[in-house]
């Protein structure tokens, strides 16, 4: 069971991942930047440091007596993968969500797994290296696979974009993919905050709560930021006080705990693998939260009227599948 637990917690973990985007889609009548201070005032302050205080001894304490570099290149990355969430909102509008999703989910996968990697000492003469970087390549294809497929339905149902900006539009998407792998980086360059939290008396499972409490940080002060430069940019502070805002809130906070919900449960699966935690744990909850999304999106009709499209999807998907498998065996070797 303590092989597979840690497996188990990432394959739930993928599940909130993939899951908590259905809350965007209740944002009316809130106006984007107050609903996002809602979603990340809980997804990134509230949740992830109320969850760690319980499972966390002297919480605060083990952070101010964690190694400073690490508290600062926690949050540092953390503030950088913020950058790459406001890119992903640019690239749509030229290149398409399906393509923009593809590519920023394909990077930040792969990128987010080989920059830890090499971090490692020694990590080369590891025997299981060699199957972690053919498995990231493996769910490359089927992430490509897969945003193909999505860029052929948006064809389908005549939801294209303008041609003109697409270089431009795969260069803000490539920039957001490397930046949104960063939120992993930054959770591996924490790891001295969690093994302080072990020290104080958290489980191994618990301790990585502490890392993302710190790497949190840096990525809310990135997004409150952006979010309150659009409130005075649009001036839509009234938007907090419209009527029958009730279920756009309630959607806010509901997307906030899954998100959170998705990289807490990750990081405790990582922390029970061990050293190569984040550098196996982190594309199969990209990959196995696209194959979730996916689910989702078939559930609500989006691949309905594209029938050849859904079934390269589905190839694509199964293809993520033999990839997070690989994933799996080499954590063991």
């Amino acid at each position: 069971m303590e092989i597979l637990l840690p497996f188990l917690l990432v394959i739930i973990a993928s599940f909130f991942q993939g899951s908590f985007g259905l809350g965007m889609k209740y944002m009316e009548p809130l106006k984007w930047e107050a609903w996002w201070i809602i979603h990340v005032t809980i997804a990134m302050i509230i949740f992830p440091i109320s969850w760690a205080i319980i499972v966390v001894p002297n919480l605060f304490e083990v952070i101010g007596n964690a190694p400073k570099d690490a508290v600062f290149l926690g949050m540092l990355y953390g503030f950088l993968w913020g950058v790459g969430g406001i890119l992903f909102g640019k690239s749509v509008p030229y290149i398409g969500l399906s393509l923009t999703y593809g590519i920023v989910m394909g990077l930040a996968a792969s990128v987010g797994s080989i920059i830890p990697l090499i971090q490692v000492e020694d990590a080369f003469s590891n025997p299981a290296t060699n199957h972690v970087i053919l498995a990231v390549v493996i769910m490359l294809v089927g992430v490509a696979l897969s945003a193909k497929a999505g860029i052929e339905r948006d064809k389908l149902i005549g939801n294209t974009n303008d041609s003109s900006n697409i270089s431009k539009g795969i260069m803000i998407a490539v920039s957001c993919g490397i930046l949104s792998a960063l939120l992993n980086v930054g959770f591996a360059n924490a790891t001295p905050v969690a093994l302080e939290a072990e020290k104080m008396g958290a489980l191994t499972r618990n301790s990585s709560l502490a890392a993302w409490v710190v790497v949190l940080l840096g990525a809310f002060l990135m997004n409150l930021g952006y979010a309150v430069v659009l409130l005075f940019k649009n001036k839509s502070w009234s938007s907090f006080q419209v009527p029958s805002a009730g279920n756009a809130y309630k959607w806010a906070i509901l997307a906030g705990l899954f998100w959170f919900a998705a990289l807490g449960i990750y990081g405790q699966g990582a922390a029970l693998m061990g050293t190569m935690g984040p550098i196996v744990g982190w594309p199969m909850l990209l990959g196995l939260s696209l194959i979730i999304s996916n689910i989702w999106a078939v559930r609500s009709g989006e691949w309905k009227e594209a029938k050849k499209p859904f079934q390269l999807m589905l190839i694509g998907l199964g293809i993520i599948i033999l990839a997070t498998g690989l994933l799996g065996y080499s954590n063991t070797l």
